[in-house]
């Protein structure tokens, strides 16, 4: 595989936990009858926050991810940064989820650590 195609298999891995953790919502949403905010339902705002959670952090991530393969990365390093990330996300939702403190806090560092690389990466490829 080439640096781009490792780039699309966690594009492809992290759009489907993005939709797995949305259809993780509307599941409780049906069974609280509850359409739109969380009616004062925790469990379903932890949930809302699990997927927003992710929300906020995927999208820039895949974006940066991708941008690094076409400038050049090595596919090694894009599986790194993905594989990573990709625990991290989902330990963090697990941890989210279940609230598991240790799971979360490991999470946000596999989230950050990549997210960071990728940054100075890019700021490294835009420049040079």
């Amino acid at each position: 595989m080439n640096s781009t195609q490792v780039a699309a298999l966690y594009v492809g891995v992290n759009i489907a936990l993005l939709v797995v953790l949305a259809v993780w919502v509307m599941m409780h949403r049906r069974s609280a009858q509850v359409s739109v905010g969380d009616g004062g339902n925790d469990t379903l705002a932890l949930r809302i926050r699990t997927h927003g959670n992710a929300s906020e952090y995927v999208p820039a991530f895949l974006v940066g991810l991708f941008m690094t393969a076409a400038l050049g990365s090595s596919a090694m390093l894009v599986h790194a940064l993905g594989a990573s990330f990709t625990a991290g996300r989902l330990l963090h939702a697990v941890g989210l989820s279940a609230s598991i403190m240790a799971s979360r806090a490991l999470g946000m560092l596999l989230t950050w650590v990549p997210m960071l690389i990728v940054a100075g990466l890019l700021i490294w490829q835009g420049s040079f």
